[in-house]
């Protein structure tokens, strides 16, 4: 018979959110080891923050979070407000970004090993039951290291650095990557649902739809623009 503690082990995530400081873009790209984890993990809201909340999560503090951040709350406050208003918070995992790119994280007690996170200034990297802390700093490391990349760039590669540099015991199920970036509606919203490999499926959709970014940016401005085809053909993209 599975004990608590066995089923325990079986929830592991990893996990990078950030802020764009030339263009106040707001992101979070995350993996997992079960189904649909852009259900439960990223919260973002433009001009407000980024929240995530894994592990065994209550998707409700994402959004809770984001209220806390809009009241004027700092990132730190919202963590405290978050982490007193849950008794179960130990067996949580929480990173905000706030709008100016001050962050905040914590990692519960009752996550599996290896647990951590690294919370500096536009960035949280965090994780839980992974093969190593190497998975968070190499995370950690590629998002520092392109500051003058998109933040959805800046986000991609660095769950690939993490998904390179182990990942989570027994694989990934799940990846996700949600972007906004001052349009009042997500800018990027890719999901990654159910694969052997979700990070290589993310990558795949990303190729696909970074060429569009900036059509359907136009796009909801100009509904005369035609189709993506026309577009393209016009930009001499084709």
């Amino acid at each position: 018979m599975s004990t608590c503690a066995d089923l325990l082990i079986e929830f592991n995530t990893f996990t990078i959110l950030g802020r764009c400081t030339r263009t106040g873009a707001l992101g979070v790209v995350t993996a997992t080891g079960e189904m649909a984890v852009g259900s439960r993990v990223p919260f973002v809201e433009d001009g407000v923050g980024a929240v995530a909340t894994q592990a065994l999560t209550d998707p409700r503090l994402g959004r809770k979070g984001l209220e806390l951040l809009k009241a004027g709350r700092t990132a730190a406050e919202t963590l405290e407000a978050l982490a007193s208003s849950d008794p179960h918070i130990e067996s949580r995992q929480l990173g905000i970004v706030d709008a100016t790119g001050i962050a905040a994280a914590r990692t519960g007690k009752g996550n599996s090993d290896w647990k951590g996170h690294i919370a500096e200034n536009g960035f949280v990297s965090m994780g839980n039951r992974l093969t190593g802390a190497n998975v968070v700093e190499a995370m950690a490391d590629r998002f520092r290291s392109m500051e003058d990349a998109p933040l959805w760039e800046r986000l991609m590669l660095s769950i690939e650095a993490g998904r390179d540099a182990g990942g989570q015991h027994g694989g990934q199920r799940s990846a996700a990557l949600f972007v906004c970036d001052n349009l009042d509606y997500p800018l990027v919203d890719l999901r990654a649902d159910e694969y052997d490999e979700p990070v290589d499926e993310l990558r795949r959709l990303y190729d696909l739809y970074v060429p569009r970014i900036p059509y359907y940016r136009r796009r909801a401005a100009d509904p005369t623009i035609g189709p993506f085809s026309a577009w393209q053909e016009s930009q001499g993209l084709n």
